[in-house]
């Protein structure tokens, strides 16, 4: 406990009931909880003189904001109340995309055999990790967060770190030439072996990645990788970690067993095992489209007291850098091709006529799997749109739980979402010319 002659900060802390939120700049003291008695008359200290000298921590910030509703919000500004004080609370929600948003969930609403179990959206500013659109339910659990859930299969989205390890510790290059026999989407022990025979398909990186193939994944991952490889990038990335956000998110769940058929199933993605929270998803693409280093998400910008107090203003904080900036360049490439010429290319059709996405360069990544249960078909697109001849971007991710019936997959909503997002720009570069 620090002493100013005559007072007890601790006093003063306990007037102002901020003692749970807030921490000393200069110091580290615990302070005592609320209703803890102390010797002095807190009214000694004037709040101002105690206000100049704080800031609020991440975990005061955690705590501020613990009951506030972020997710599908239609403004950016919100106001807590705590004891006698009310603090104003700006974040990065972009409103006009997140009106776009709710309007698609109002959509969804009126469903019948489409409507999804599930559904969350996260679009993130990659240059800050400031998360601009957050959207999305649960119908077995409405009062949960759905983009901060890390209990979903993450499916093939796990092949952007697969491939990137290869890239990065194996010396693949997007044209590296690829072989498997077999169905591209199946995963059988005898698809695990290098023989080659006529029935042999070759392929590069590149295709297999965007045409998501299982069987060159799972033979990267088990004969190639191998467990310490594997699991050192799967680290590397942030799995099995808990990101310092205020939002309180863990990233996903990563382990390795002893089967060598199992190194094969989480090479691909081909298991219930490794999961991934849809910010989470957005943090890997952010780590290709900014030279392999991502940011700790965030969505609270700034937090002023009623007085007009500054107490919090966000900064950016690396999170990780897992691969090269030579690698990440080649990743791009990969999930560029998905849009092109892979498994996304339906939803993206005729991009290079659309007034907005035409101005775009994108990429993706998608993935699907049943849960274990067989009863919700998971649906994934993780990916970004960057301006061509701009510096604005935006990292999206969405997952879709659907029922019986499959209705608009999430690479569909990401088309939506960058045309919302970018269309500004279309209309700057139609009135220049």
């Amino acid at each position: 406990m620090v002493v100013i002659p005559g007072l007890l900060i601790l006093g003063a802390w306990h007037l102002l009931g901020l003692d749970t939120f807030f921490k000393q700049e200069s110091q580290q003291a615990v302070l005592p909880p609320l209703g803890t008695e102390t010797s002095v008359p807190p009214k000694t200290v004037p709040p101002k003189t105690i206000l100049s000298k704080t800031i609020l921590s991440k975990t005061g910030l955690s705590d501020l904001i613990r009951e506030t509703r972020f997710l599908n919000a239609d403004k950016n500004v919100f106001f807590v109340d705590s004891q006698d004080q009310q603090y104003t609370i700006t974040t990065s929600l972009n409103t006009p995309l997140q009106k776009e948003l709710l309007s698609a969930m109002n959509q969804l609403k009126t469903f019948d055999r489409g409507k999804p179990q599930q559904i969350a959206i996260i679009a993130m500013d990659p240059s800050n990790g400031n998360i601009v659109g957050m959207a999305g339910f649960d119908l077995g659990d409405p009062e949960i967060n759905p983009c901060l859930a890390s209990d979903y299969p993450a499916a093939s989205i796990f092949k952007i770190v697969t491939a990137a390890a290869a890239i990065d510790s194996l010396g693949y290059s997007a044209h590296t030439p690829l072989y498997f026999n077999g169905n591209k989407y199946t995963l059988y022990k005898r698809q695990l072996t290098d023989d080659k025979n006529k029935y042999t398909t070759k392929i590069s990186l590149a295709s297999a990645f965007a045409e998501s193939i299982n069987p060159i994944f799972g033979k990267i991952g088990k004969n190639y990788l191998e467990k310490g490889k594997l699991n050192a990038y799967a680290q590397a990335f942030g799995f099995n970690q808990s990101p310092d956000s205020e939002l309180n998110f863990e990233s996903g769940r990563f382990g390795v067993k002893g089967s060598e058929f199992h190194l094969a199933e989480l090479g691909c993605g081909f298991n219930h095992d490794t999961t991934i929270s849809p910010v989470f998803g957005a943090m890997l693409v952010t780590t290709v489209l900014n030279a392999g280093t991502s940011f700790v998400p965030h969505i609270v910008n700034q937090v002023k007291t009623s007085t007009g107090e500054i107490i919090y203003t966000r900064k950016k904080e690396t999170y990780k850098t897992p691969i090269t900036p030579k690698t990440a360049k080649t990743m791009i490439e990969l999930m560029q091709t998905t849009i092109a010429k892979g498994t996304a290319k339906k939803s993206f059709h005729g991009i290079s006529r659309d007034r907005t996405l035409s101005k775009l360069d994108i990429g993706g990544k998608t993935g699907s799997l049943y849960n274990r249960e067989r009863t919700v078909k998971y649906d994934w697109f993780t990916g970004f749109g960057k301006e061509k001849t701009g510096d604005k971007a935006l990292v999206i991710s969405i997952v879709v739980g659907h029922k019986k019936y499959i209705g608009t997959r999430a690479s569909s909503y990401a088309r939506m979402i960058l045309k919302n997002y970018f269309k500004d720009v279309s209309k700057a570069s139609a009135q220049k010319e």
